[in-house]
């Protein structure tokens, strides 16, 4: 009974010191803790198929990567080719995160890459999921995440 007795004590003593010390009371304490940096949000994501993974922009609409895209640096589909072949924009002031990298097109804008392959949506898919732009003969794959 007796160590119970200084048990409970022992505990009642340690909150009674935490929170003395937790700056809620008598004016003594340390700063309350930093909040967590964020990190940067990521352009895409991954899901699962039938076909196997493959990346997905944040709406769920299947990303492409273009087989002439080979430099890491730039894309080269502009002009018309990035009307039939939508850019995954990033914002200005976009950083890299992960294996997602960030692209400046010849028009001033940026997009995303991944592993430093430039990411396209493709107008053909109407719903997530779809995936009506692959073209193989024009070099159009579906971006899959690398295992």
């Amino acid at each position: 009974m007796f160590r119970c007795f200084i048990a409970a004590a022992a505990i009642a003593l340690s909150a009674g010191h935490a929170l003395a010390n937790s700056g809620h009371g008598g004016g003594g304490g340390s700063p309350p803790p930093t909040p967590k940096a964020e990190s940067p949000p990521v352009p895409a994501k991954v899901i699962l198929t039938k076909q196997g993974p493959k990346l997905v922009d944040l709406k769920g609409m299947t990303l492409y990567h273009y087989e002439r895209d080979t430099t890491g640096r730039t894309s080269t589909c502009n002009d018309k080719c990035a009307e039939s072949w939508v850019p995954l924009p990033a914002t200005a002031d976009a950083r890299a995160v992960g294996d997602f990298t960030v692209i400046n097109r010849d028009d001033g804008s940026k997009m995303w890459a991944y592993r430093y392959r430039p990411l396209y949506t493709s107008p053909a898919d109407k719903a997530p999921g779809d995936v009506n732009g692959i073209a193989t003969t024009l070099q159009w794959r579906i971006a899959r995440p690398v295992e």
